[in-house]
């Protein structure tokens, strides 16, 4: 039997950019026969705390996507697990999927906020984290450069549904150069507007966040790719 899982998901209800609210989003996962999604909505640090909240609230209010989509999964047969998109300003565009650590560990952990890029990714790696690089190589007007840290993660997403050939395939190459575990995620913010979907097929199921790092460990998985 096989387990499909969606890696890279954004919510109307944290993300900016996103256009489709949570239970949606897992309403349209559930009908597409996935197993489960990890809702990594956008963590940015090296910054004033958004809308003028405490830390406290702040991480409250960013739980809240992964929180509705949990719920309506668990009437769904849907398994939604929490992870986030981690990017330190100045930094804009150089992002990194961190899956392992939960709302509680973020909430006790408010110097994130200070940390520059590479201590951060340190001190995520030292509580456990599973790092994955996403679209290293995406082009775009506000991305100053392409900043690529190879000590710092354990994978890259050598497939993003919103890349073109180009910048998956040195994504690709950046992952076989270094030996990082390869990785494929949809990168969705349009919820079922969207036309293309990644993401990874494993016959090990996912009962916790850290599985993901043991499946990518076993290399008993492989990526699917698919436009509908």
């Amino acid at each position: 039997m096989m387990f499909r899982y969606e890696l890279h998901c954004h919510t109307r209800e944290v993300s900016p950019c996103a256009h489709a609210g949570a239970e949606d989003v897992a309403k349209y996962y559930a009908s597409r026969n996935y197993t489960g999604l990890f809702i990594t909505d956008h963590f940015v640090t090296g910054r004033d705390i958004p809308y003028g909240l405490s830390w406290e609230g702040w991480i409250k209010k960013f739980g809240e996507g992964y929180e509705i989509a949990k719920k309506a999964g668990e009437k769904l047969n849907l398994k939604v697990f929490f992870g986030f998109e981690y990017t330190c300003l100045p930094h804009a565009g150089t992002d990194f999927l961190v899956y392992g650590l939960d709302g509680d560990w973020l909430l006790a952990h408010p110097e994130i906020n200070t940390m520059p890029i590479r201590k951060g990714l340190e001190f995520l790696l030292c509580e456990g984290a599973f790092i994955v690089q996403a679209h290293p190589f995406r082009e775009s007007s506000y991305i100053e450069m392409i900043r690529l840290l190879p000590r710092h993660v354990h994978g890259v997403e050598v497939i993003n549904a919103n890349r073109n050939n180009t910048e998956n395939g040195a994504a690709s190459a950046y992952a076989d150069y270094y030996e990082l575990y390869r990785l494929a995620g949809t990168d969705n913010h349009l919820g079922d507007k969207q036309k293309r979907f990644c993401g990874i097929d494993t016959g090990i199921e996912i009962e916790k966040p850290v599985d993901l790092r043991k499946i990518a460990e076993s290399g008993k998985y492989t990526l699917f790719d698919e436009t509908r």
